[in-house]
């Protein structure tokens, strides 16, 4: 019999973690919009999940908690864990680096935390993941539509990710000891940065430099600016031998531009 891998929440990373496990002869069950179970038909849930070698959830929690655990905990009892968390979780470190030894918690994100904490009692590996970007989702689409900004913030780095290699990190994951890891690349960058290097490939001039009240951000976009952090990944190389396909936002955008 195939193994089984059981998804809560099929959105745009676990839907290519899906596919990915599905071609190394998975069978893959979830739920979501494109899933193939409600996530509140409870009898045909607790049963796939009885039959399952590996949950992993990418759904994110409410103000109420999370609600995978909420409805479902006893139900993963004895299951091999995995959760999509965030790196949001270190709150605004100052621009220094940041790895899973550091205090959780503190940031915006205190129903992330809390869920971060709440999976790892349940002896996840839980995945904390920066800024995604990937097929559809990059610094390249923001520009083509029009929608790309340059906010002037000196000394504001984030880390992010290629879609590709959470989704190598998360397979690696299933078989590594429970605990925290950070699937970040290799370099930090400023989100100007990001999106003068996609003007650059798609030969388009950069947008003016904003400052953050004329550039009308939302209040979930301003918030982002409010943190500052550099993410460290050593663990999961270290422990998952994961390897990054795309090491940099450099790598990542050029795959991306020459596929369009």
């Amino acid at each position: 019999m195939r193994p089984r891998l059981f998804i809560f929440g099929l959105g745009y990373s676990a839907g290519r973690i899906a596919a990915a496990a599905e071609a190394q002869g998975w069978e893959v069950v979830s739920t979501g919009r494109a899933g193939t179970l409600a996530f509140e038909d409870d009898g045909a849930v607790r049963l796939a999940l009885a039959d399952s070698d590996q949950v992993l959830s990418s759904v994110p929690p409410s103000a109420d908690g999370d609600p995978v655990l909420e409805r479902y905990d006893a139900a993963l009892t004895g299951r091999r864990l995995t959760y999509l968390s965030s790196t949001g979780v270190y709150g605004d470190c100052g621009g220094a680096w940041v790895d899973e030894s550091a205090q959780i918690g503190t940031g915006r994100r205190t129903a992330r935390s809390d869920a971060d904490a709440a999976w790892l009692a349940c002896g996840a590996r839980v995945l904390r993941l920066p800024g995604i970007y990937g097929p559809g989702r990059s610094a390249l689409d923001r520009v083509r539509e029009g929608r790309a900004q340059r906010i002037d913030l000196p000394g504001q780095v984030f880390s992010r990710v290629h879609v590709d290699d959470i989704v190598s990190g998360a397979l690696a994951a299933f078989e590594a000891p429970p605990g925290a890891y950070n699937l970040s690349d290799d370099l930090p960058a400023s989100q100007n940065t990001v999106i003068e290097a996609a003007c650059a490939l798609l030969r388009a001039a950069p947008p003016p430099r904003l400052s953050l009240e004329a550039a009308r951000l939302s209040p979930q976009a301003r918030a982002f600016y409010d943190e500052n952090r550099r993410v460290a990944n050593g663990k999961a190389k270290r422990l998952l031998g994961w390897k990054l396909r795309y090491p940099t936002y450099r790598e990542g955008l050029a795959a991306l531009a020459a596929t369009a």
